[in-house]
């Protein structure tokens, strides 16, 4: 689900690409002294497949470092991307999908089933992150990530009970005229457009779905908005616009750096997502995956994520302690996803609806 600076991700993909990866040294013995990883698991190297910039700073090479491993990191910018690369046959040991994806690759059993007494460092989760919709046994998955969308805004230009009252329709509001940023992503700018109609963002109604795409027409040809993907991070922190649709670990950052951002999900619902850690039917090392994603799961690795990456972390107690009086994003509006709110959903897998929803974005914005 992260988004990421086009040029980060051309030279992480690059170093995939050439098989090089993020971190593929010899491996070193393990911290401890003990067996071998090659004893251990049965190999000494994990190949990972990860969104770029999704990870610690120093989560992998600690990681190697304990275990005696190398970790072949290699990068994907959609969800799309890497389904393609594994039905092309591609082998991972654990790859980072999001809910609908994993939603997919269950249904067409192209995951193993977790181990879950392999990876105790379950219980840290969050409760709301246990058995959730696309996985409701957490047969396949372990989260990772987790965040919504939502509207960042200036509070100097824009009143936060105007927001509140409105919702999604702000943006049809011509006050702002020229002054919005849309995500240019046909499933995110349908989920608002849905949403503000009070509509599923799942739904299959051709009504509804024709009714979304004159809502967003209409935002289209009267607000003069402009569509981005990560550039959105930097304009909001320069104030470039009044408002803006952002994921809320990019508007965590943002309201870090400036104190004039805050960030709202609107009354009307919003998409509540997870990322989480699965393990390919072709895996060549299981063993040392399920090792991989337990240690993801303790304190120290996903603090490190978390606080390098700003996305809300599945560990409860690092989500407690980042969001705390004394954590990185204490007050922070974007960090800590809402929980529980019956307008809010999580995307299922729907090939059609996306083609469909595809084809409406580009119509929606050929006369931008």
């Amino acid at each position: 689900m992260k988004k990421i600076l086009s040029l980060v991700l051309a030279a992480a993909m690059t170093l995939g690409m050439c098989g090089c990866g993020e971190n593929a040294g010899s491996p070193a013995q393990p911290a401890d002294g003990g067996q071998s990883a090659v004893e251990k698991y049965g190999s000494d190297t994990l190949k990972l497949f990860n969104w770029g910039e999704y990870i610690g700073e120093e989560t992998i090479p600690n990681f190697e470092k304990e275990y005696g491993v190398k970790v072949i990191s290699d990068y994907f910018d959609s969800n799309e991307m890497m389904y393609t690369k594994l039905l092309a046959g591609e082998s991972y040991d654990v790859i980072v999908p999001s809910d609908y994806m994993i939603e997919r690759l269950i249904s067409e059993d192209m995951l193993q089933p977790i181990d879950k007494s392999l990876i105790p460092n379950m219980e840290n989760l969050c409760d709301s992150l246990k058995n959730r919709e696309y996985d409701p046994d957490s047969t396949y998955s372990v989260p990772y990530f987790w965040g919504s969308v939502g509207l960042v805004f200036n509070k100097n230009n824009v009143d936060r009970a105007e927001i509140e009252k409105k919702g999604y329709e702000i943006l049809r509001d011509e006050k702002y005229k020229g002054n919005i940023y849309i995500y240019d992503s046909e499933r995110d700018a349908f989920m608002v457009a849905f949403k503000a109609l009070g509509y599923s963002m799942n739904t299959e109604n051709e009504d509804e779905i024709n009714e979304a795409f004159d809502w967003l027409k209409s935002v289209n040809d009267t607000m003069e908005p402009a569509y981005v993907t990560d550039e959105v991070i930097d304009a909001m922190v320069n104030e470039n616009k009044d408002i803006a649709v952002v994921y809320s670990g990019d508007a965590a950052y943002i309201l870090n750096e400036n104190e004039n951002m805050d960030f709202i999900m609107p009354n009307e619902g919003t998409n509540i997502w997870s990322d989480a850690m699965v393990i390919p039917k072709n895996a060549e090392n299981p063993k040392l995956a399920h090792e991989f994603m337990n240690y993801i799961l303790t304190h120290d690795a996903s603090y490190d994520n978390s606080i390098t990456v700003g996305y809300s972390s599945s560990n409860k107690e690092v989500l407690d302690e980042l969001s705390g009086e004394d954590g990185e994003f204490y007050g922070n509006a974007a960090y800590i996803p809402r929980e529980g709110y019956e307008k809010d959903e999580i995307f299922h897998d729907n090939e059609v609806l996306k083609k469909k929803l595809s084809e409406l974005w580009i119509k929606v914005k050929a006369t931008n």
